[in-house]
């Protein structure tokens, strides 16, 4: 049995469809450990009582970035925040994916767009070659303010626009479209303690290349080639080299035309862990908690 309270972040607007952490709550509830589901940024919360906060369902975080790092820097001198305060604060925003290029993780070519600039998307695209393109902001969820576009004269037009509107708030990602996502989706291993626990691949419905089941994208269990699972690994190896053994992370991939992998995230905050597609996972992740001290055998 288990005996310290453990507090699993959420958010007040949890969609009632989401369910997948059922399996990891019935492995805490297996061995007796309790604990309860706070809203983060719920003011009457005392985080002090917990002897650990895990961050889980706290999938508003995007909008309300600056009080969301506040909140973790807060909790974090408090009591223990998996994962820490200083992973969160750089995991929120994509730049991350620059020191993962630099340590030679494949990442699609990307333009960053700073906040405030002046940028002309036709003039990158067309230098770059690039027969579509696809904008993302830097701090995002759920496919927020993404665009598909096509290099024509319309597609620049919405491209152009989609820029000049959001590029004064906030930083942006400018990169090839990858068509292989239509097909084939987008694939993640979850790793539990540093060790891939299983993988999933994520299918758009026709047409579509949103991933995220909010948009009737279907998942279901993957099995990696050799060399897919080794570029995880190889993502996974350079946050821990920065940050030493995190408690849980999720790599995810597009396949390029050639079939090799390029990483679009890596997410190290409140990432679906699809335990319904590994509920051994579930398990591994108790397992680690009480590794780590988190909470103590009667």
């Amino acid at each position: 049995m288990l005996r310290t309270m453990l507090a699993l972040a959420t958010c007040s607007d949890l969609p009632t469809w989401e369910v997948d952490d059922r399996h990891f709550h019935g492995a805490l509830a297996r061995v007796g450990a309790p604990f309860e589901r706070p809203v983060w940024d719920d003011p009457a919360v005392d985080w002090r009582r917990y002897g650990a906060v895990l961050i889980r369902t706290t999938w508003d975080y995007q909008n309300k970035l600056p009080a969301f790092r506040a909140w973790a820097a807060r909790v974090g001198a408090g009591t223990r925040l998996f994962n820490p305060a200083p992973v969160v604060a750089w995991n929120v925003h994509k730049s991350y994916l620059r020191e993962l290029a630099a340590a030679g993780v494949p990442l699609a070519p990307t333009h960053w767009l700073e906040r405030g600039a002046a940028v002309d998307v036709a003039g990158l695209v067309r230098a770059a070659g690039w027969r579509e393109g696809f904008l993302k902001p830097c701090v995002g969820a759920t496919a927020r303010e993404t665009l598909r576009f096509a290099v024509d004269p319309d597609g620049l037009r919405r491209a152009q626009a989609h820029v000049d509107r959001l590029l004064p708030h906030e930083d942006l990602m400018l990169q090839p479209f990858l068509p292989a996502v239509l097909a084939r989706g987008e694939w993640s291993a979850i790793f539990v303690d540093g060790v891939v626990t299983h993988c999933v691949r994520k299918i758009p419905v026709p047409g579509d290349y949103r991933v995220q089941d909010d948009f009737g994208a279907k998942d279901e269990p993957y099995a990696p080639t050799a060399a897919e699972r080794a570029l995880a690994e190889q993502a996974m190896a350079v946050v821990e080299r920065r940050f030493g053994r995190l408690l849980y992370g999720r790599t995810d991939f597009l396949w390029q035309d050639d079939g090799g992998c390029v990483l679009t995230e890596l997410e190290l905050v409140e990432p679906s862990l699809f335990f319904r597609h590994g509920p051994q996972a579930a398990d591994a992740l108790v397992a680690a908690l009480a590794a780590r001290g988190v909470t103590a055998p009667a």
